[in-house]
């Protein structure tokens, strides 16, 4: 059983920055591959980043790509998401989420575990 606990998220204007934070508890955490996904309201919950247990791959989606980054600290139980030059299409309720597989999957299905989500809102 993994716990998800996201928190850094608040309110920026846009071109700023904003870093996430999901800190898990259990003993197995380096074991699982970790994302990032986001829903704005009446929207999907879709794909952010992703990378998996030894940190050596990491995908983003297009919208984010060099923008983002994703990160692990293993020793920390923890992910991160970096977030600049923020724009309003980024506000969103952000969830970190925690999968057994080893491969990074973009599906929210292959995830097994699920924080309860951070608001990120920029403003323009």
């Amino acid at each position: 059983q993994v716990q998800l606990v996201e928190s850094g998220g608040g309110l920026v204007q846009a071109g700023g920055s904003l870093r996430l934070s999901c800190a898990a508890s259990g003993r197995t955490f380096s074991s699982y591959s970790m994302g990032w996904f986001r829903q704005a309201p009446g929207k999907e919950r879709t794909f952010v980043a992703g990378i998996n247990w030894s940190a050596d791959s990491t995908y983003y989606a297009d919208s984010v790509k060099g923008r983002f980054t994703i990160s692990r600290d293993n020793a920390k139980n923890t992910v991160y998401l970096q977030m600049n030059s923020l724009k309003p299409e980024d506000t969103a309720v952000y969830y970190c989420a925690a999968s057994r597989q080893s491969i990074v999957t973009f599906q929210t299905t292959r995830y097994d575990y699920w924080g309860q989500g951070t608001q990120v809102t920029v403003s323009s």
